[in-house]
């Protein structure tokens, strides 16, 4: 009876934890809102909020610190990543042939940024497809 109990506990706290994120994805990326009459036109609006809140969840494992697990990581809400992110005081700057960013020295997530643009600049094809960017896998 203790493993029927147990297995019933984890299935309700995994649909508790896909409640908050439907509720994140509705309220925070505009998935309730219906843009549009036309169901096409609602469909194609669905599938880019879902693209959208998609790429937030690669962008936050993507920027996590190496010696970090997947499953010890913390949910950042998509609020919290856009306004890290995109919401920063910044001159991008173009000298010599060059192009490059400068950062406010008030901008509090300046190495948080920082890492994540290496990070992608270090993304290469290797013999079988993408090399791996990270020293460690996602898994842990």
């Amino acid at each position: 009876m203790k493993g029927a109990i147990d297995l019933l506990v984890w299935v309700y706290n995994q649909r508790a934890g896909a409640e908050n994120l439907i509720k994140e994805a509705n309220n925070d990326a505009g998935l309730a809102a219906h843009p549009s009459r036309q169901w096409a036109a609602n469909c194609v609006h669905f599938q880019l909020v879902m693209l959208a809140y998609n790429l937030n969840c690669w962008l936050l494992l993507f920027n996590r610190e190496e010696k970090l697990a997947v499953d010890d990581l913390k949910h950042t809400t998509l609020v919290t990543a856009r306004l890290r992110f995109l919401f920063m005081a910044a001159k991008i700057w173009r000298h010599a042939g060059r192009v490059g960013i400068s950062y406010s020295d008030q901008y509090p997530e300046r190495g948080l940024f920082q890492r994540l643009m290496d990070r992608l600049r270090n993304i290469a094809m290797g013999p079988t497809g993408f090399r791996p960017v990270l020293a460690k896998t996602l898994s842990g």
